[in-house]
């Protein structure tokens, strides 16, 4: 699967946990990605909704980092839904 997905594709995924840190200002939704990525098994989509604008390029950058595929964004209704792929 390419690190990036388009818009259709990432609405046809069902995370296997979705992580709500709306309301928490950075470094709050990397935290509770990092601690949410934590408790799915390898191969599973992590959700992340937040309402803080550089969550998507600070997860992006973490994704990278430590070897997850990072899948893209959704916009929702005053938040956006972060998808993550855990790789190891």
């Amino acid at each position: 699967m390419p690190a990036t997905v388009t818009e259709s594709e990432l609405e046809a995924i069902t995370a296997d946990k979705v992580v709500d840190a709306r309301g928490a200002a950075c470094p709050g939704p990397l935290l509770e990605a990092k601690k949410g990525m934590g408790t799915v098994p390898v191969g599973a989509v992590l959700e992340i909704w937040s309402s803080d604008p550089v969550t998507k390029s600070d997860i992006g950058a973490w994704s990278a980092k430590v070897g997850h595929a990072f899948l893209g964004v959704l916009v929702a209704d005053g938040y956006e839904r972060v998808l993550v792929r855990r790789q190891k």
